[in-house]
């Protein structure tokens, strides 16, 4: 881990920089995914990146090397509350998953991580998050058969590369899988280039030169709270892997009530601006990793050029006119490694499925996760992910747990 440390502070500006702007492309694939496929813009989501990024690096001191970016975890919730409230009462309920992480950082500065871990076991996580990644499974099915073939050249190439690439290049299967599918789609006369080659070069990103305030209502705010519960895990163990990487004990300092309020504000920006909720990623943790540079000041420079890229018009055109099926084919392999993750959690975690409670737990959640389930409340009513979470929070404190013998 000293060579790590080393390596990041020994570093020219100039290589600094060049660093900084390979891990945005390590990022970029998913950042702009995310708002690609919800429908929103993803100049702004690069711009709500960058800005989110530096907001946390202010509150954690500038001490942690974490790069935010579009989290996936929100995909479908946005399609649903976008159908049922319309894009300004959407924002409204990205704003509730900023409070989610508020009411965390308190309670971790105040009981510590232990009260998280009470409430928020292994066996609640791990079905919530194979949930957030099989409910969205229709849409990428749909969006693939618009042309399999195309579908299918997408998800080969981020199969291979995932498989076969090394170093820096096996972190970027999206961006790869896109870019080869881009390229056969042009070939094939299927890329509409107007919209690009009106769009001027330089433009601000739509979200702020028609900024709006999130149209408050309670029914998204409360359909988005639960979904907050699987990324403030995530957010959790990605500080402890950032730790492990950099040599330092993050945790402790600044605090992981700290990285947990810069996160928190990041969103409540991000809504703000029309972006997508964000939150660490693991894949430039990745790349810290490999290149053992490990230094915040990279980050940041990461941070600045996404903000770059964000203003950049004819870049933002060209990512819109990716076709669907290209992206179909990545949603194929993506959602269902969403879900990978998920069970990936419950063996990690050892969770004892001979246990009846534990059994109970993860079949109820997914069964009301992937059935549809939603339960009226007036106006408002609780389904999908936050209801699966809610459900299984509620399980896991009611079940009393079998004495060990």
């Amino acid at each position: 881990m000293s060579n790590a440390l080393e390596t990041s502070t020994t570093l020219s500006p100039a290589r600094k920089t060049i660093v900084g702007i390979q891990f945005l492309f390590v990022a970029f694939g998913a950042t702009v995914l995310v708002p690609l496929l919800v429908g929103l813009d993803p100049a702004t989501a690069l711009f709500t990146a960058g800005l989110g990024t530096f907001i946390f690096h202010l509150i954690t001191k500038g001490k942690v090397p974490i790069f935010l970016g579009s989290s996936f975890a929100f995909i479908a919730p946005i399609i649903s509350a976008s159908q049922q409230w319309g894009l300004p009462g959407t924002l409204a309920g990205m704003a509730g998953v900023a409070l989610v992480y508020f009411i965390m950082s308190v309670l971790i500065k105040w009981q510590g991580k232990r009260f998280l871990d009470r409430l928020f076991p292994p066996v609640v996580i791990g079905p919530v998050i194979i949930i957030i990644g099989l409910s969205l499974s229709p849409s990428a099915v749909d969006m693939a058969k618009e042309n399999w073939l195309l579908a299918g050249i997408s998800l080969l190439t981020a199969i291979l590369v995932l498989v076969l690439g090394r170093g820096l290049i096996k972190l970027v299967p999206v961006v790869c899988g896109i870019v080869v599918g881009y390229i056969v789609s042009v070939c094939m006369g299927l890329v509409d280039f107007s919209a690009v080659s009106s769009a001027p070069w330089f433009a601000l990103p739509s979200s702020i030169t028609h900024f709006r305030l999130p149209q408050f209502a309670w029914e998204p705010f409360l359909f988005m709270i639960p979904v907050a519960i699987a990324p403030v895990i995530e957010h959790i163990g990605d500080v402890y892997v950032v730790s492990a990487v950099a040599g330092k004990d993050f945790v402790k300092n600044p605090g992981l009530h700290r990285t947990m309020l810069g996160d928190g504000l990041a969103c409540l920006v991000a809504s703000f601006f029309g972006g997508p909720p964000v939150t660490t990623y693991s894949e430039v943790t990745g790349a810290m990793q490999i290149t053992r540079i490990t230094s915040p000041a990279v980050i940041r420079i990461a941070a600045g050029t996404a903000i770059v890229f964000s203003v950049i018009g004819k870049l933002s055109a060209l990512l819109q006119s990716i076709p669907a099926a290209v992206l179909g084919g990545i949603m194929l392999m993506l959602f269902g490694s969403i879900a990978a993750v998920g069970i990936q959690n419950l063996v990690n975690n050892k969770v004892d499925l001979n246990q009846t409670r534990n059994v109970i737990i993860v079949s109820v959640v997914l069964t009301l996760g992937i059935g549809g389930a939603i339960i009226p409340m007036g106006s408002f009513s609780l389904s999908g992910i936050g209801l699966s979470a809610l459900a299984g929070v509620i399980l896991n404190l009611v079940i009393p747990k079998a004495k060990e013998s």
